[in-house]
């Protein structure tokens, strides 16, 4: 079984973009959602994916990705998600030998930047790099599936 075991953190500044390796447009949305798993489509450049999520426990979960045409999920995308679909820009930095995958949010979720660290074991060690805010692991207004809900654009307006 495949594990995921990430730490999310707010990006501040811009000083990550020097050390961009490489960048990736990103459309996902999401097929099925309950508290248990978590069924996403994404379209990551001129590929498709299928990925399936189990629930989170702590920063680790099961999660099972899938290589699908790219056409496939276009029209899932547009046929089958629930809700409005993220959009965002990946780029990829490399910190001292762990990939960190840096997100700039689009459309309903621009203004959010947001980082990420996979690791091999929940305790592993790993620098922090000076533009990793607040550590946002624990939050789930910040998980992927949460912003298809509940667009960080629209914060304020759903507190009223």
């Amino acid at each position: 079984m495949a594990v995921e075991i990430e730490r999310k953190f707010l990006v501040v500044g811009d000083q990550w973009r020097s050390a961009v390796t490489s960048s990736t447009r990103i459309v996902q949305g999401y097929l099925a959602s309950t508290p248990d798993v978590t069924v996403r489509v994404r379209v990551r450049g001129d590929r498709g994916y299928l990925t399936i999520k189990g629930r989170t426990s702590g920063i680790s979960r099961s999660e099972f990705e899938f290589a699908i045409p790219a056409d496939d999920a276009e029209a899932m995308l547009g046929e089958l998600a629930t809700g409005p679909v993220v959009e965002k820009t990946r780029h990829l930095i490399d910190v001292d030998g762990h990939i960190w995958e840096l997100d700039v949010f689009a459309g309903a979720n621009e203004g959010l930047v947001m980082a990420e660290v996979e690791l091999q074991s929940a305790g592993e060690s790993f620098r922090r790099p000076d533009w990793a805010g607040d550590e946002v692991s624990d939050d789930p207004r910040y998980y992927n599936v949460n912003l298809a809900k509940h667009p960080y654009s629209r914060w304020g307006a759903d507190a009223t």
